[in-house]
């Protein structure tokens, strides 16, 4: 399916496998106006894309046991190539020590970051500028 229709929220999985952050990035995302969907970890994620329409934004933990947040990142656009990601991570250095570099449409935070830090790399992300203050 594709992502959302134009005039529609952007629709974001996020998957981390602590919580707290989870349910703090879901908080301010729906807050903002996005459709989110929440996992604990990647298999998790890829269940929940088999069956849900697609994801325009993938905010995912880059180290989580089971499955990288870049290897998740990597699976979902063999299946939905437009799929921007935003990497929370509490350890930047070890993202470009394994990943050497961002694709096109990557972005990261670091841990712990702030509601306006996340909303605005969000709309970076998926509007290419940031949202008008309301």
């Amino acid at each position: 399916m594709p992502p959302a229709a134009p005039g529609q929220p952007a629709r974001i999985l996020i998957v981390d496998d602590e919580l707290g952050v989870r349910n703090f990035v879901d908080r301010v995302l729906r807050n903002t106006g996005y459709t989110t969907e929440l996992a604990p970890d990647g298999p998790d994620a890829l269940k929940i894309c088999e069956t849900s329409p697609a994801f325009d934004l993938l905010v995912v933990d880059l180290a989580m046991p089971v499955m990288r947040g870049d290897e998740l990142a990597r699976r979902l656009r063999q299946t939905i190539p437009t799929l921007k990601v935003l990497y929370i991570t509490g350890d930047s250095d070890r993202l470009f020590q394994d990943k050497g570099t961002l694709w096109e449409g990557e972005a990261f935070v670091d841990k712990p970051c702030s509601a306006a830090a996340l909303v605005e790399a969000v709309s970076l992300l998926l509007v290419g500028h940031l949202r008008p203050k309301s």
